[in-house]
């Protein structure tokens, strides 16, 4: 953090006066200066040698007139953090999250933990902050699910004072981190507690809300709640920011904040940082992209156009796969294996669904798991093979219901009891139908009650 001032008194970091005198004896000496040229003529060589032996506090107005003296900033003198060490911070958490957004996680994992350790060095929380979030967004796509939520949740206590706005971004990771591991209903909690907290409490940020509504789409969609999804993606296109080449224009505020730094003009290079950081942070251009190609392939499928849906989805697998986003790759490849087996590709799809089966599991891809043993099932239905049917439809009911993914659990049940009733078991056939018109008969529910509150704008 900053240093902070009171009346007669300089806060920070560091307040040990004996540090402060060491700093300023240190200076004073390497500078050839005695302690009259640094004093005079505001203060006595008396004042200055007490204060390097420790024994006074100095005033914030007397640290600033012995900086001025020494030529060094007064954050300097009052924290012993080098000029402009936290412009250049966010300058390289930037260029770290550029390459999270272009390029490998684990290439931007080792620039934010770096980062990490020198902010933490030198009492920078805001930028301990910022490097925690991007070690989270990095385990997310490596798949590493509870490393993440250990680096959301650090950034949270970080920031434990700072405006909800400031926290949004650690909120979401968390929540996509429990979506990811198949905890829906805790996910949607997370995100409409701080979606109702902002538009309730005049704290309507757009950026922050951007976040939240388009984080809570997924986890609505997997819990059969059609009608929040679209409501939030509605809400969320509302409030998207209007950029044309947001990569373009990130590069163009990185160059020019390098430029600003150079010229000892840090807050303009701040600002800069600021704009760069913020389409980094929202757009995580390539992984976005990947899932627009993700979300066209499910439009073609749905439309019939399984050719062009299986396009999409390998193009989308490509890039995640480019990327090593372990786990979003696996989602996308169920996708892939449904519209394989649609066009008669049965080999295929079953080759592709035993292979990522081995990268899921219950607390990890929880839904999409039970999509691949849906899949599965269905395949050596058609195959004539019952049994292994079964036993693929019951692994997959039991992981849903773990999820809470009340829609998918609801056609599962369907497919089974269709099985049971066609070799004969009614009573089990019956009892996997009741099973299924349980899960419908809330559609939308979500966790404790009525969606979230619209803003007061919308």
């Amino acid at each position: 953090m900053n240093a902070k001032h009171t009346a007669g008194r300089t806060t920070g970091p560091d307040e040990d006066p004996g540090a402060i005198g060491r700093r300023v004896q240190r200076l004073r000496t390497e500078r050839n200066l005695t302690q009259r040229q640094l004093a005079e003529p505001a203060y006595t060589p008396a004042y200055v040698s007490t204060l390097e032996a420790g024994r006074v506090r100095p005033s914030e107005a007397a640290l600033r007139h012995l900086a001025e003296r020494l030529g060094v900033t007064y954050e300097e003198l009052a924290t012993g953090r080098p000029a402009h060490l936290a412009t250049a911070l966010r300058l390289e958490l930037v260029e770290a999250q550029r390459t999270l957004a272009t390029g490998a996680a684990e290439d931007a994992a080792a620039s934010y933990a770096r980062l990490l350790a020198e902010a933490g060095r030198h009492g920078l929380d805001e930028e301990r902050a910022t490097a925690l979030l991007g070690l989270g967004h990095c385990a997310l796509e490596t798949g590493d699910l509870p490393t993440a939520r250990e680096h959301f949740e650090a950034a949270e206590r970080l920031l434990a004072d700072a405006p909800l706005p400031r926290r949004a971004p650690a909120v979401r990771g968390r929540a996509v981190a429990h979506l990811l591991a198949g905890e829906l209903r805790y996910a949607c909690y997370l995100l409409e507690s701080a979606i109702d907290e902002l538009n309730t409490s005049g704290l309507q940020d757009p950026g922050a809300l951007l976040l939240l509504y388009t984080a809570a789409i997924a986890p609505y969609m997997d819990m059969g709640a059609h009608a929040r999804a679209a409501q939030a993606g509605e809400l969320a296109l509302a409030l998207a920011p209007r950029v044309s080449d947001p990569e373009l224009v990130a590069g163009l505020h990185r160059s020019v904040a390098r430029t600003l730094i150079a010229a000892g003009r840090t807050s303009e290079a701040d600002a800069s940082l600021a704009k760069a950081a913020e389409i980094y942070q929202q757009l995580q251009i390539r992984t976005e992209l990947a899932h627009c190609h993700w979300m066209r392939g499910y439009v073609h499928a749905q439309d019939g156009d399984l050719a062009g849906a299986e396009t999409e989805l390998r193009a989308a697998r490509d890039m995640l796969a480019s990327k090593r986003a372990a786990l979003y790759t696996a989602q996308v490849e169920v996708e892939l294996a449904d519209v394989l087996r649609r066009r008669g590709k049965d080999a295929q799809a079953q080759e592709l669904l035993h292979r990522l089966l081995g990268e899921l599991h219950p607390d990890r891809g929880s839904v999409h798991a039970g999509g691949a043993h849906r899949l599965l099932g269905l395949i050596h239905e058609d195959r004539g093979d019952p049994e292994s049917a079964e036993e693929h439809y019951v692994t997959a009911l039991s992981l849903l219901e773990r999820a809470g993914a009340a829609g998918d659990l609801a056609d599962i049940c369907r497919l089974l009891g269709d099985l049971l009733r066609r070799v004969g078991r009614t009573e089990a056939a019956m009892d996997a139908y009741r099973t299924g018109l349980g899960h419908r008969a809330s559609p939308g529910t979500t966790t404790l009650g009525p969606s979230p509150v619209r803003p007061p704008t919308a």
